[in-house]
């Protein structure tokens, strides 16, 4: 049996968390992919404010920062008029799936989550969500509400989407074919920058014990180039591409160059050939501001307009929601659930 999606593209689904400073990993490996595939596919984006309350948000700052990454996700380039655009929390649907697949999902499977173990060790035991545990549901309900066919994804969130797929694998085997099983989206170049600081260690808006470890789309400019001139690197003389660990250094700012210029990587060691770490750092650092500027130009302008983003999250709402509610209609209607009476 074929599910029905109404849609001669394949759907795409992701989101970002509202916690945090984006940073240049995250439109790298993220939101520059986006816009790209935005036309290919037929995307929905979310702002996934609901995944962020796992751990303490301040309520006002979760506010704030969710329309900062909404409107970064505009400033990126992501089209609202091709695009879905919409924050997670407005549409119920997810919370109400989430739960019916809870019921559905066994905790062995919850258990092996290692995300889960290594954000738990970073709490106090009594302190510890039963959201956080169950976040991965919340994940699965995310996609399988949208039927969506891909999901990008990075390694940290490869397991997670396994989990999907077997829920989703699982609820067909009982009800018949309910879900599309998505695959996942990984991608090679760009996927993954690593921190300026502690080139082993994924670049990240959150978790940053140093004021040198990311750059954030909303750095200030002359604040990012500065970050990248003290970037870690090593002792060895040569600019190359490598997967030495004593080199992530070098290994990563190569990486965030060809990201943003396109260039083949024989063709940058070549540029670089007999040229310092000094002259690197330099050139990277001027891709970056040139990358950040056109985008913080347009956030600016999208956010000194208030009720243009305000716009832009109903309308997503509302087209999400459709999709959303036909996908939870018949999940309902699978599991035994009486439709809601209509008064004459």
């Amino acid at each position: 049996m074929t599910i029905e999606t109404g849609s001669s593209k394949q759907r795409v689904l992701s989101g970002i968390q509202p916690s945090g400073n984006l940073t240049i990993g995250n439109y790298l490996g993220a939101l520059s992919q986006w816009v790209k595939e935005q036309h290919r596919y037929e995307s929905y984006f979310c702002v996934v404010d609901m995944h962020a309350i796992t751990v303490p948000q301040d309520p006002a700052t979760l506010r704030e920062k969710t329309r900062e990454v909404a409107a970064l996700y505009i400033a990126s380039g992501i089209d609202p008029q091709v695009a879905t655009i919409f924050v997670q929390s407005h549409v119920p649907a997810h919370a109400e799936l989430a739960w019916i697949l809870n019921c559905f999902t066994p905790i062995g499977w919850l258990n092996r989550m290692t995300q889960f173990k290594d954000k738990a060790a970073k709490q106090q035991a009594d302190t510890v969500s039963a959201g956080l545990f169950n976040y991965p549901v919340l994940m699965a309900a995310d996609i399988l509400l949208y039927q969506a066919h891909q999901v990008p994804v990075g390694d940290d969130q490869r397991q997670h989407l396994e989990l999907t797929r077997d829920v989703a694998q699982r609820f067909n085997y009982l009800y018949g074919e309910t879900f599309v099983v998505p695959e996942p989206m990984i991608r090679e170049t760009g996927a993954r920058v690593m921190g300026l600081d502690d080139p082993t260690k994924k670049m990240s808006k959150s978790e940053v014990d140093s004021q040198y470890h990311a750059v954030y789309l909303l750095d200030d400019l002359d604040w990012a180039s500065k970050k990248i001139m003290r970037a870690k690197t090593d002792s060895y003389t040569d600019i190359r591409f490598t997967n030495d660990p004593e080199r992530a250094g070098v290994n990563n700012l190569l990486e965030i160059y060809a990201t943003i210029t396109g260039q083949p990587h024989d063709a940058i060691e070549a540029h670089f050939a007999g040229k310092g770490y000094g002259v690197l750092k330099r050139e990277v650092a001027e891709v970056v501001v040139e990358m950040l500027r056109p985008l913080q130009a347009r956030y600016r302008e999208i956010t000194s307009d208030p009720a243009y983003l305000d716009g832009v999250l109903a309308q997503g709402a509302e087209r999400a929601s459709t999709v959303a509610e036909r996908t939870l209609k018949l999940v309902k209607e699978r599991v035994g659930f009486l439709p809601p009476y209509r008064r004459p």
